[in-house]
C-alpha cells in the first residue's frame, strides 16, 4: 500500500505557473507508475499525466501537452507536475494517484490506478 499526499495548489493568474507536488509513503516508490488527473465542478475526473516507475516514459494529456511536464524523484519519493502557461479551463482539483500495474495499458484511465490521493485545487483568474 502507498499513501499519497498533493501539496502545491492555489490560485494563479492566467497565463502563469504552478508546480503541484505528491509525496508517497510506504512501500518501494519505484515500483509505482504516478499519475495526475484533475477534476472540475460538474466534469467527469479526466487524465493528465502520467509517468512510469523507472521515469523512462511519460504520457501526456493533449489538452496540456506543451504546458504541463511530469516528472519524478524515486530517492525523494515525489512525483511533480509542473504546469506552465495557465488558462482557466486549467482549474480544477489535482488528484496524484500510483498503480501498480505494469505497462502503459490503462496508464491514461482513472480506473487503472489503485491509490489516491486527496486533491489540491488549483484555481487560475483570467
Amino acid at each position: 500500500q502507498v499513501q499519497l499526499v498533493e501539496s502545491g495548489g492555489g490560485l494563479v493568474q492566467a497565463g502563469g505557473s504552478l508546480r503541484v507536488s505528491c509525496a508517497a509513503s510506504g512501500r518501494t516508490f519505484s515500483n509505482y507508475a504516478m499519475g495526475w488527473f484533475r477534476q472540475a465542478p460538474g466534469k467527469e475526473r479526466e487524465f493528465v499525466a502520467a509517468i512510469t516507475g523507472n521515469g523512462r516514459n511519460t504520457y501526456i494529456a493533449a489538452s496540456v501537452k506543451g504546458r504541463f511536464t511530469i516528472s519524478r524523484d524515486n530517492v525523494k519519493n515525489v512525483v511533480v507536475l509542473q504546469m506552465n502557461s495557465l488558462n482557466v479551463e486549467d482549474t480544477a482539483v489535482y488528484y496524484c494517484a500510483a498503480r501498480t500495474t505494469a505497462g502503459a495499458t490503462g496508464i491514461t484511465r482513472a480506473g487503472g490506478f489503485d491509490y489516491w490521493g486527496q486533491g489540491t485545487q488549483v484555481t487560475v483568474s483570467s
